[in-house]
């Protein structure tokens, strides 16, 4: 297995990394935390600026950091890559592993030194965590004193918007890392939003089935950038996102206890928040301006109590802004979509590629191109697709042919547009929708469509219709052409 080209200890060791590569830039102007930030990191993102390191945000010494995965360039250096798809050999050198015993003396030994490998890069422990170098607790917690942006003008308050969410199942001890909105409350309480299908959801109800009134969580903000996008990576609930980061990383993260929770939490991190859910308590939570466009409305979510802080010395802030894209958030999302198509394709082995676009905000869109063999198999596509984990929310599947570029909206529209029969080609399917969705009738379920853009066999096509060719110069014009160019004089 091939360890990442690059790592990064900490935040701190990324933000060196992409000011040499002058992708960084320290504002030193002042700037408040109340909508300001946000104007200024839009436009910035939107025209593909740098990272940002606000380092005078008033009634602050501590800089808050920005727009850090906001181009796809700074999103696959951040998982210690060149570019994003270069992700996919990665994961598909170590699927290899799993296709059969290898064949030579040779080969059967890298195959041990690879598992290897792999069977180290989970968390490792660290002597002395720099995320526990201040330790803050009882009275003292004051959440205020942290940097935290208003985002949007309705918003119902300050929001941390990029927490590694910390649970713990309580059968199998295995941690997960998510990443949920967190509203500020007060001092020491914050809302949990964690949707319905999410992981830290899931843990809560295992607790709340078990009688127990109090469960631990833990919120980091920081540590290396692997990590921090591992928390929106959407894994199954029994795969801890630490693991996923030391794939990424080619080495453990260290992590440490907490120091008044039963957690592992991330030793590099800028702050860690300690404290528990009460599974039986909510309070409404939102508006909030999410990535989907639009504010998101008030509802029931649980409650954080913060019992405790702690950071290092000296801590920065990262954190993000959402709402209409592009924002930052789609291009850890992207990251996402390369690294799991080859694990899609271990299930649906047809696929060739998929792509999620911006403006369809994850699952309310997705593209896929598949090697149609018999009638019928884009249907069997797309509900398969419906049938992958947090792929279920996905609110439309348009299948094309293989040979259409999914990542080119212009011919993905073409095909579409040209190739479909309403009634034959669009189907519907009923199931669980994003918490966020506005456009379902009912909270949480709703109706999917489905859409066969895919040539159509002689089978499926009636009255002795056949399907036309597209329209192709022969080679051997375009040859001809391609040598006398220069005697046109165009």
């Amino acid at each position: 297995m091939a360890n990442a080209r690059r790592s990064y200890r900490d935040l701190r060791e990324f933000i060196s990394f992409l000011e040499d590569r002058g992708q960084l830039k320290r504002v030193t102007s002042p700037v408040t935390w109340d909508l300001e930030i946000t104007e200024i990191t839009d436009r910035t993102v939107k025209s593909g600026g740098p990272a940002l390191l606000f380092e005078k945000v008033e009634g602050y010494e501590i800089p808050v950091l920005i727009n850090t995965f906001g181009t796809a360039e700074r999103a696959a250096w951040a998982l210690g890559v060149d570019h994003l798809d270069d992700l996919q050999g990665r994961v598909q050198e170590t699927l290899k592993l799993t296709q059969g015993p290898p064949s030579g003396v040779m080969n059967k030994l890298r195959m041990l030194g690879d598992l290897a490998k792999i069977a180290r890069i989970g968390p490792s422990r660290a002597e002395e965590p720099a995320s526990q170098q201040i330790v803050i607790a009882g009275d003292d917690v004051d959440l205020f004193q942290i940097p935290v942006l208003r985002c949007w003008p309705e918003d119902a308050g300050r929001y941390l918007t990029l927490p590694l969410v910390i649970t713990k199942d309580p059968d199998t001890g295995v941690h997960n890392l998510g990443m949920y909105r967190m509203q500020v409350f007060d001092r020491n309480t914050t809302g949990m939003h964690w949707q319905t299908h999410k992981v830290g959801t899931h843990h809560q109800r295992m607790e709340s089935e078990r009688g127990n009134q109090r469960m631990e969580v833990a919120v980091a903000f920081g540590g290396d950038p692997a990590t921090i996008w591992a928390g929106s990576a959407p894994l199954p609930p029994d795969v801890s996102e630490y693991l996923l980061a030391g794939f990424i990383r080619g080495k453990p993260v260290p992590v440490a206890k907490g120091v008044t929770v039963d957690l592992d939490v991330p030793a590099e991190a800028e702050y860690v928040l300690e404290g528990y859910v009460d599974p039986s308590e909510s309070r409404t939570e939102g508006p909030f301006g999410d990535h989907t466009g639009y504010y998101s409305i008030e509802s029931e979510y649980p409650v954080f109590h913060v019992t405790a802080i702690t950071r290092r010395r000296d801590p920065i802030y990262p954190t993000i802004v959402v709402g209409r894209p592009v924002q930052e958030d789609y291009w850890m999302g992207k990251a996402s979509e390369r690294m799991f198509l080859p694990l899609m394709r271990l299930i649906l082995p047809e696929v060739v590629d998929v792509n999620m676009p911006a403006e369809g905000i994850f699952h309310n869109l997705v593209i896929v191109s598949i090697k149609k063999e018999y009638p019928g198999h884009p249907q069997k596509v797309a509900y398969g697709l419906w049938g992958l984990g947090l792929m279920m929310l996905a609110k439309t599947i348009v299948v094309v042919d293989h040979d259409v570029d999914v990542q080119d909206l212009s011919l993905v529209t073409w095909r579409v547009t040209n190739n479909i029969d309403g009634r034959r080609d669009v189907f519907f399917a009923d199931g669980p929708v994003d918490d966020l969705d506005v456009g379902s009738p009912t909270p949480k379920i709703g109706s999917k469509i489905g859409i066969d853009a895919t040539r159509k066999t002689a089978a499926e096509m009636r009255d002795g219709k056949h399907w036309m060719p597209d329209i192709l110069m022969t080679p051997e014009i375009k040859s001809l052409v391609d040598g006398k160019w220069t005697e046109y004089g165009i």
